[in-house]
């Protein structure tokens, strides 16, 4: 199957995580816009009220991911793993998918450790790398490494979900070595897998430009039509406020650009993302597969990674 092919077939993950996010994007406004309402009429301090509520919602949008949207990325990248090492898919896709994260997960704790396993061995080699950066000494040296540091938080996203395609693909093994094949995978053969930067950079800049301008836009001219609105939202900031903000123009502005940005983590993620993840993921499983991880190789990272050799060590 082409990436083209495993995209358009898994695309009804994509279409159940756009729901969900747009609910949680409801959520969010409508707590928030609650919250100042409510707030402003007992004592007007809408704007501590506004901020009770978006809190409120991201606890309770945090919650609601625990339990459900993991199933999404993980059944995705379940049969794309499926679909690039057996060449098909069955016709229930999404059925299928959540079979095989709860076949591979028995709970939701279980894929949590896996995952959490993953992030911090991948950050830790990620470290390593931005230390070199640093190293240059001076203000050169700290761009240098911040800048490598951002790269490399975006890159260790993907290297994730390389791992955990790699964990669903080596059912016959635990989940906890196939953790481990899967790190030491990106460490045998990181050249041959960074060759995949140009994409994934290469397509988040152009989808942030795009998307963050067209919805800034529609934003600011939806936002421009409620001067009241930011009037008084300028005469509750804190006193040490930047002084730009008091302006509602400003104020209108920074608001447009914030549901900008949001419009477009949900775009790129839901949409932009997955499609350049079958890429990634097909480069990163048929290097696994032409060479499979040895105990040889693990000694090689325990080196490395004081993360990875504990995990080594639980085998």
């Amino acid at each position: 199957m082409t990436n083209k092919q495993i995209y358009a077939k898994t695309f009804t993950f994509t279409m159940k995580r756009l729901v969900f996010d747009c609910i949680c994007v409801l959520l969010l406004a409508g707590l928030g816009v609650a919250g100042f309402f409510i707030v402003d009429k007992m004592n007007d301090q809408g704007l501590i009220g506004l901020a009770i509520g978006v809190v409120f919602a991201i606890i309770l949008i945090a919650i609601l991911s625990h339990f459900f949207s993991y199933v999404f990325k993980a059944g995705q990248i379940a049969m794309m793993t499926k679909a690039i090492t057996e060449g098909s898919l069955p016709n229930d896709v999404y059925g299928e998918g959540k079979r095989i994260v709860k076949e591979r997960f028995l709970t939701v704790a279980a894929f949590y450790a896996v995952t959490g396993a993953i992030k911090g061995i991948f950050n830790q080699i990620g470290r390593l790398i931005t230390k070199a950066g640093e190293s240059i000494g001076g203000d050169t040296g700290n761009a240098v490494g911040s800048a490598i540091s951002t790269a490399i938080q975006v890159v260790v996203g993907f290297l994730c979900d390389c791992c955990l395609g790699w964990v669903f693909y080596r059912k016959d093994q635990k989940a906890v070595k196939a953790t481990c094949e899967g790190a030491v995978i990106f460490f045998k053969n990181g050249k041959a897998l960074l060759r995949n930067l140009g994409r994934i950079f290469g397509m988040g800049i152009l989808s942030f430009l795009v998307f963050v301008g067209i919805f800034g836009g529609l934003s600011y001219l939806i936002l421009s039509n409620f001067p009241e609105l930011f009037v008084r939202i300028a005469s509750e900031l804190p006193a040490d406020a930047p002084a730009w903000l008091s302006n509602t123009t400003n104020l209108t502005l920074v608001g447009a650009g914030i549901i900008g940005v949001i419009f477009w983590s949900i775009i790129h993620s839901v949409f932009i993302r997955p499609f350049v993840l079958v890429g990634v993921l097909r480069n990163y499983m048929e290097a696994g597969m032409k060479n499979i991880p040895t105990e040889s190789s693990f000694a090689e990272l325990d080196k490395r990674s004081s993360k990875f050799a504990k995990l080594h060590q639980e085998l």
